[in-house]
């Protein structure tokens, strides 16, 4: 018969193994090509970083094209350099005119294009940042998709371009995308204007949500510490 402190130590190492293939299975499920944003507040300029891996084995990424939106267009797109990437903005007539920040435009920015040099491609399990600066933002709650298509050397194009829907699971392909919020100056004047809240309970703010996080996590080692040290103590010892 397996003895008490055998079972918790096994115990023990399936929880430890469970919570790895777990974090292995959300890295997996986040390699994507996707885009992060500095400041998506509605009206203004920011900053996209398009984060790139490349995810074949046996190939490497020598082209990225971002697609551009052409209902909600930019009027000002400009590319952040990369060593050995040649960046190309096109300019394309708008299905109809736009009115952006007061004025009605026809043409605007459609697609980047990146294309590596021979010595600047990515390799398997390494990725590259592409930034542009771009504005203006619309309206706050609007939901910016910029479709990707990520190319390889061996020629197999990867299209990022599938739509992500709430309350469902994310599609194998999602295309890069980020939600504007509401003007700055609106933010500023709404955080200014609201009462001050009551109190907050214990282990409700952020601050003290984590150190009551930390010090849970602390105690439960020590309880579990404990428990070993009580069965190796209580273990029969054997009969000289």
């Amino acid at each position: 018969m397996k003895s008490p402190l055998r079972r918790t130590l096994k115990t023990a190492a399936a929880a430890t193994l469970t919570a790895g293939l777990l974090a292995a299975g959300a890295a997996a499920a986040s390699a994507h090509v996707h885009v992060d944003t500095d400041d998506p507040a509605a009206g203004g300029y920011s900053h996209l970083t398009f984060n790139v891996p490349s995810e074949s084995e046996s190939a490497k990424t020598s082209k990225l094209e971002v697609t551009l939106p052409t209902d909600t267009p930019f009027t000002s797109v400009s590319v952040k350099p990369v060593e050995g990437w040649k960046a190309v903005i096109t300019t394309s007539e708008l299905p109809k005119p736009i009115t952006v920040a007061g004025a009605t435009i026809t043409k605007a920015p459609s697609s980047v294009v990146w294309t590596a040099d021979e010595a600047h491609q990515i390799g398997p399990d390494e990725y590259q940042a592409f930034s542009l600066s771009v504005g203006v933002l619309p309206d706050a709650g609007t939901t910016v998709t910029l479709p990707t298509a990520q190319t390889y050397t061996d020629g197999t194009v990867v299209k990022w371009d599938e739509k992500t829907v709430e309350g469902q699971a994310e599609p194998g392909h999602p295309a890069p995308s980020f939600v504007t919020t509401a003007k700055d100056a609106e933010a500023h004047g709404a955080a200014t204007t609201t009462a001050p809240s009551a109190a907050p309970a214990a282990g409700t703010s952020s601050d003290g949500g984590s150190a009551a996080g930390w010090i849970g996590l602390a105690a439960g080692l020590i309880g579990l510490a404990a428990g070993v040290t009580a069965l190796v103590r209580t273990r029969p010892s054997k009969v000289q």
